[in-house]
């Protein structure tokens, strides 16, 4: 019995930290949602501290993959990281400012804020409603839930309506980008949602 309790106790506490991580980690997801006005005001000036930040990034990652943390920055990664992330180099971050960048540099603004859109509440929502709601899962995908697929649908499409007023196009936008996130991608996501529901917007766009 005690033994039982033991265990249950690890699960649980287990449990509440793969929860705080996830919050971490969409935390900074949502805040990428703040982009598209910067993108349209100060175009040249935001894209250069976005080149910025993934260049840091990604020499603080190899640093601390050679033993050498890097203040700040190591620290947020160590918190963030997954248990599939553990002693490589993690991905997230970096994908993450590269989709922005690269749908920045493709499209055009209304079309490319679209697709930051989607990639800021509705993969940022989806990873966060499976962890806490997710019963079912769906064959084939990694372990992708029912509840995170629907939470991704009704973001990418409310951020989508809110952002153009337009329900039908909205409703594609949003199916687009919950069948992309449902795929066993898994940091890679970050690249293909915004670039491909940005490529999407700017060809259904009038």
């Amino acid at each position: 019995m005690k033994m039982f309790s033991e265990q249950s106790g690890i699960t649980l506490k287990k449990y509440i930290n793969d929860i705080k991580k996830e919050l971490f980690r969409k935390t900074i997801h949502l805040c990428t949602a703040f982009i598209p006005f910067l993108l349209a005001h100060f175009f040249s000036v935001t894209l250069c501290l976005l080149i910025t930040v993934g260049l840091l990034y990604s020499v603080s990652e190899l640093l601390r993959l050679h033993g050498i943390q890097v203040p700040l920055i190591s620290e947020i990664t160590e918190a963030a990281a997954r248990k599939r992330d553990e002693d490589r180099f993690v991905l997230g971050p970096l994908t993450l400012v590269c989709g922005i960048i690269i749908t920045a540099l493709l499209w055009k603004q209304p079309a490319a804020a679209i697709g930051i859109f989607a990639l800021a509440f509705g993969d940022g929502l989806a990873s966060l409603a499976g962890k806490l709601f997710g019963t079912v899962h769906i064959p084939g995908t990694s372990g992708k839930t029912v509840a995170g697929s629907l939470a991704c649908f009704t973001a990418i499409f409310c951020s989508t309506w809110l952002y153009t007023h337009n329900t039908r196009f909205a409703l594609i936008i949003a199916i687009a980008g919950m069948f992309i996130e449902v795929l066993p991608l898994k940091d890679f996501d970050n690249l293909l949602i915004p670039v491909l529901l940005g490529g999407i917007s700017q060809i259904l766009l009038p």
